[in-house]
């Protein structure tokens, strides 16, 4: 968040639309009138993407490849491609100078005096869609350098304006920070409003459950390994207790859990060819979800340092993301700051074989 915006919630934000809950944040300010604005754009194309997603198989081969390739070399799927238009178009009726797009090779200007810039992953988790998984659309608001449309962006993630994901799930919300904690909306199918049930939310600081992918096993680093060995040892092991272990696949899904119930979510860097710097994105997706973590009483780091603290040095430079609980996020610190917590053989893949045949 930047300095030069000042902090404050809505004054009596319980059921408001979320159209209201921002001209009451905006008030008179004319920054924040931009933001706000910004931020109605991106709700009125969340919600159209939303009833893309809600139609299904109704609505065309949604989960099919395109035969494209987005900026960084992943299939495109079709849901990918008209949930980017559908943002795209919206943000070109907002304030914004600079639109730049998880699946664009470059920025898009938009208006040339336009005061923001916004960065978006328009459908994470596309792959899911086929199985009606959970997926969602993160994105993140800048001010706009005039004349820099690359600049605006590549900045650390302490000087966002505003960020947020939209999870298209059994109902569609919103999760939303403005830089003074995070509220949560929800899409009320009556009459297609994205309406606040929720304000100040907080992840628990402490939980008994992790996010990881464990078939990367063997790819890991040592302290990555090491937390999880001893998650998994459980109350036999050094943390004493039982833990549970989820993995949605889609990020989205995997941080709305989070910011409900507590936990934390690793995706590491690991030694398989193309993930030695993470597979995340910083600017689409590690920046705004650390924004919306720390704002929540949570924390998000590549491992060794703050997510917010790095910028990146190209739009689509990837990186590895761990957030979730205080708690956690403290503990995984010191397994990669501290060489003594970390056991040279586990115990428990030793004498198990968890991973082995």
């Amino acid at each position: 968040m930047t300095d030069q915006q000042p902090l404050a919630r809505p004054s009596a934000p319980w059921m408001l639309s979320l159209d209201a809950w921002l001209a009451d944040w905006a008030g008179t300010d004319s920054s924040r009138a931009a933001v706000a604005r910004t931020l109605s754009q991106v709700g009125q194309a969340c919600r159209d993407i939303a009833h893309v997603v809600a139609q299904g198989p109704l609505a065309g081969a949604l989960g099919d490849a395109t035969g494209a390739a987005n900026a960084d070399g992943d299939a495109q799927t079709t849901l990918d491609v008209r949930a980017n238009d559908l943002l795209r178009d919206a943000l070109a009726q907002a304030p914004v100078a600079y639109f730049a797009s998880e699946e664009e090779e470059t920025v898009q200007t938009l208006a040339e005096d336009g005061t923001i810039a916004v960065a978006v992953d328009p459908l994470d988790g596309s792959s899911n869609i086929r199985v009606d998984v959970s997926v969602g659309t993160i994105f993140s608001l800048y001010p706009a350098k005039p004349g820099d449309p690359t600049g605006s962006l590549l900045r650390p993630g302490r000087e966002q304006l505003a960020a947020g994901y939209v999870i298209y799930g059994p109902h569609t919300a919103l999760v939303l920070t403005v830089g003074a904690g995070v509220d949560l909306f929800v899409l009320d199918p009556r009459d297609d409003t994205f309406k606040c049930v929720k304000q100040g939310l907080a992840i628990p600081p402490t939980t008994s459950e992790f996010a990881i992918n464990a078939s990367n096993y063997r790819f890991w680093a040592t302290p990555v390994r090491a937390f999880v060995d001893d998650c998994l040892e459980g109350t036999e092991g050094p943390r004493q207790k039982n833990f549970n272990m989820r993995w949605i696949a889609s990020m989205v899904a995997d941080a709305h859990r989070i910011f409900t119930r507590g936990g934390v979510f690793l995706y590491p860097a690991d030694s398989r060819p193309g993930y030695a710097k993470g597979r995340l994105r910083l600017l689409y997706e590690a920046a705004p979800i650390a924004l919306l973590t720390e704002q929540a009483g949570g924390g998000a780091t590549d491992g060794m340092e703050p997510i917010l603290d790095l910028a990146p040095d190209h739009l689509h430079a990837r990186i590895p993301l761990i957030f979730g609980s205080r708690e956690k996020i403290d503990r995984i610190a010191k397994y990669h700051a501290d060489p003594s917590l970390v056991q040279d053989v586990s115990p428990l893949f030793r004498e198990r074989g968890l991973f082995r045949k």
